[in-house]
């Protein structure tokens, strides 16, 4: 299977990694979070080529995860903000960051702490059932497949 085929798949996290799976797009996305804007301050802040964050700025427009935004003092300039749609992102870099911090900090530590505004508190991302809200691990949980995939896998008939 080519790589811009991936998203057709019957698969969530096929489909994301269609739109993220590549370092820049995910550092891009970091970033917007940590309230970078503007093109010139992504490309020195992340010290990629011009091209390639062109690239992933358009696809991340593109697929509604961002939004270019004319600056105030000039029309033909814009600003990249994040969309409720890129908004709706941040649980997966907290959990990637708490996964890095876990297993590659090589001993020094988190380089950030996050502090959850409305009780002040540092905190470390959990994931927890919505349901009984009770935390959740790999072993506590039990895939089952849905009738969209079998619809997806199921082939078109010939009429």
């Amino acid at each position: 299977m080519k790589w811009d085929e991936i998203g057709q798949q019957p698969c969530s996290i096929a489909r994301a990694l269609s739109v993220l799976g590549d370092r820049w797009t995910m550092l891009i996305i970091r970033n917007a979070f940590m309230g970078i804007r503007r093109f010139d301050d992504f490309q020195e802040n992340l010290g990629v080529t011009r091209h390639v964050l062109s690239d992933r700025l358009k696809r991340l427009v593109e697929q509604e995860i961002l939004v270019k935004v004319p600056y105030v003092e000039r029309q033909e300039r814009f600003e990249y903000r994040l969309t409720p749609k890129g908004l709706d992102l941040y649980p997966i870099l907290l959990a990637m960051t708490h996964w890095a911090d876990q297993y590659m900090d090589n001993g020094e530590g988190s380089p950030v702490e996050y502090v959850h505004k409305q009780c002040g508190q540092t905190f470390t991302p959990l994931m927890v059932c919505s349901c009984c809200h009770e935390p959740i691990n790999a072993k506590q949980v039990k895939p089952v497949f849905t009738q969209a995939y079998f619809n997806a896998i199921q082939p078109v008939k010939q009429a």
